[in-house]
């Protein structure tokens, strides 16, 4: 089996204008990104430059234009079978509760409902909504439905964990308990995750690796950082350690430049 999780070799993809077919957006471009099995690996970069597109090709919702993605070494084809994905807005079901939405994935593989209610019920208990999975979504608040969604991603064992941007619209305290949430959660099974953020703070804070993308157009990484922080971490406290400030300072260095660069090209666009 291969040392890495998840790869991108060489990836490349474009899009065509809806309007104008005969143009053409390269959105990522000659990207190359490994992410070990078991480790946790944050990708940064500027507004639009491309981070989804790479989550959604790893995940097999979208074929490069060219270029190969390796799960455990073998060539993906279709969807990734072996990630679980955990999006950025809300994505449970508002006439399931919250135990059923938990159950949805376990059922779709063709586990007994009363297997599936127990596993469910247990995640529900281990990101701490026992006792809420007759809760409707409308009826939890942010932080819950978002642990809603962790316990459904989760509950299925994925190998390789694909994250984007999943705590953004929380408040800094909800989220931060999220983050240690998925932090002690990951310690215990070493999954390989994929964690895609606008926030270098977070990144540093939860990962063992950060890579920066460039802007775009065919965006690609133009560094890569081991956060060399110990573990376990506390998201909160950690920002007060030297070496966390150090890294911010080296990280923020290669990334200020393509954010600007990033706002640039947006400000052109609404012009």
């Amino acid at each position: 089996m291969s040392d890495y999780a998840l790869e991108f070799l060489d990836i490349t993809c474009t899009f065509r204008d809806k309007e104008d077919k005969t143009r053409r957006y390269t959105a990522v471009g000659d990207t190359t990104l490994r992410i070990g099995a078991g480790e946790f690996v944050s990708v940064v970069g500027p507004t639009g430059c491309g981070k989804s597109t790479l989550l959604n090709i790893g995940a097999g919702l979208l074929a490069p234009s060219s270029g190969e993605v390796k799960v455990f070494g073998q060539p993906l084809q279709g969807i990734n079978a072996r990630a679980g994905y955990m999006f950025q807005a809300d994505a449970l079901m508002p006439w399931r509760s919250a135990l059923d939405n938990v159950m949805v994935g376990l059922q779709y593989r063709g586990m007994e409902d009363a297997e599936a209610r127990r596993q469910a019920n247990a995640w529900l208990e281990r990101v701490g909504l026992g006792g809420f999975g007759d809760r409707y979504p409308h009826q939890l608040s942010g932080g819950m439905r978002k642990r809603t969604a962790l316990a459904q991603t989760l509950a299925l064992d994925p190998d390789i964990i694909l994250m984007d941007e999943p705590f953004s619209a929380l408040d800094i305290q909800t989220r931060q308990l999220m983050e240690n949430e998925v932090l002690d959660l990951w310690a215990a099974k070493k999954k390989a995750v994929l964690f895609i953020t606008h926030d270098l703070d977070e990144a540093i804070a939860m990962s063992d690796r950060v890579v920066v993308l460039s802007a775009g157009p065919a965006t690609r990484p133009i560094g890569e950082f081991i956060v060399d922080l110990p573990r376990p971490r506390d998201v909160a406290e950690v920002r007060n350690q030297p070496r966390f400030v150090e890294l911010h300072s080296q990280i923020w260095g290669v990334l200020r430049d393509e954010v600007l660069k990033g706002y640039a090209q947006q400000l052109k666009k609404a012009a």
